[in-house]
């Protein structure tokens, strides 16, 4: 008789028992999407690079970085911002920046 119960929510036991509700869908934490980048925030911030330029222990790096002592470069940076992800981060991004101060130089 148990077997012939099509339905699966009068099932009393198992992995699919108890009443039939309609699944809670609740919206995303703010945590879940904080640290994505906008435009805007993108913006700004290209905007605030091109004004102010480099600070110093972002133009060693770059120094560093030409003459491919990339982990000394690693070690300043994580000396500097503390972690050594931050450090990794750092180092990419100034990578990043020579590259496409040498890309522009071959135009």
């Amino acid at each position: 008789e148990i077997a012939s119960m099509g339905i699966r929510y009068q099932i009393a036991v198992g992995l699919r028992k108890g009443h039939k509700v309609t699944p809670n869908t609740p919206r995303d934490k703010p945590s879940r999407r904080r640290g994505t980048l906008h435009k805007k925030t993108q913006f700004v911030r290209e905007l605030v690079r091109e004004i102010s330029g480099f600070a110093p222990y972002e133009r060693r790096m770059m120094e560093l970085l030409r003459i491919s002592r990339d982990k000394r470069a690693l070690k300043f940076a994580k000396k500097r911002l503390g972690t050594h992800l931050r450090g990794k981060k750092k180092r990419e991004e100034m990578n990043q920046v020579l590259q496409k101060q040498r890309a522009a130089q071959k135009k």
